[in-house]
């Protein structure tokens, strides 16, 4: 059986997982899901929640458990948080696996990533230093596809999720390449594969990461948020990644 250690995208906390962990954990699987600090249900905790304060919080974790031989799962943009502590923990971890996500460069951030308008919405909507979820029709409008949510379920979602700490997105991430070597996955839900194939074939700066033989590829076609459209599916391919 395999340690799952799952972390979410912006905006969502540990209960994000809830319809993938059980059927992880009904299979004998160990499973963590994450909170990062200053979301979910640690939202209300004080002080400043960079992304060194996320990776600290991961690497923390992967020491409090005495977690090893983990699966390392990162949904949207927790490919940061995922990547900054592969990159510093490597000797924990198994296998690196990108939900809808992808590997960031060293000293890039997620706003770095972003559409120039995507950048301004989010320079104009802060509160208190931290960015509330935007528009549905927006996000999709910018790659977030919400294919196989239904309206209670976008409802679900926007009732739960806790404004995004802006240092969470603008800080650049750090490596040292320690954890490169590691076995990697994606799995690829908004962009059919066979596209993906197709961009990193081409040298796109984001998807030319992907090839090598370190890499697996699978595809989960729905929306951005698989984790809610399709919870037993990505629990299945998850575990199957965990398999190899």
């Amino acid at each position: 059986m395999s340690t799952f250690v799952l972390v979410p995208g912006f905006w969502l906390g540990a209960w994000a997982w809830d319809e993938v962990a059980a059927p992880l954990r009904a299979a004998g699987h160990r499973v963590h899901a994450v909170s990062l600090p200053g979301l979910g249900e640690r939202a209300g905790e004080k002080g400043e929640f960079g992304l060194e304060e996320h990776i600290a919080d991961l690497a923390e974790l992967l020491v409090r458990e005495d977690l090893r031989e983990v699966v390392l799962v990162a949904h949207s943009g927790a490919s940061a948080p995922v990547g900054g502590v592969a990159d510093r923990m490597p000797e924990r971890i198994r296998r690196v696996v990108y939900l809808d996500s992808g590997p960031m460069a060293d000293g890039s951030s997620v706003y770095g990533l972003w559409q120039p308008d995507f950048q301004r919405l989010a320079d104009a909507s802060l509160v208190d230093g931290r960015l509330p979820l935007p528009s549905w029709e927006f996000l999709a409008e910018h790659g977030s596809s919400v294919a196989g949510l239904d309206e209670a379920a976008l409802a679900h979602v926007r009732e739960f999720a806790t404004p995004e700490p802006a240092e969470a997105f603008r800080d650049r991430l750090r490596l040292t390449g320690a954890g490169e070597h590691l076995p990697h996955a994606l799995v690829s839900c908004s962009y059919p594969l066979a596209q993906v194939r197709e961009l990193i074939a081409a040298g796109h700066p984001f998807f030319a990461a992907l090839s090598g033989p370190n890499w697996e590829l699978r595809e989960l076609p729905t929306g951005h948020w698989p984790m809610f459209s399709r919870p037993t599916d990505t629990a299945a391919v998850l575990a199957e990644l965990a398999a190899l």
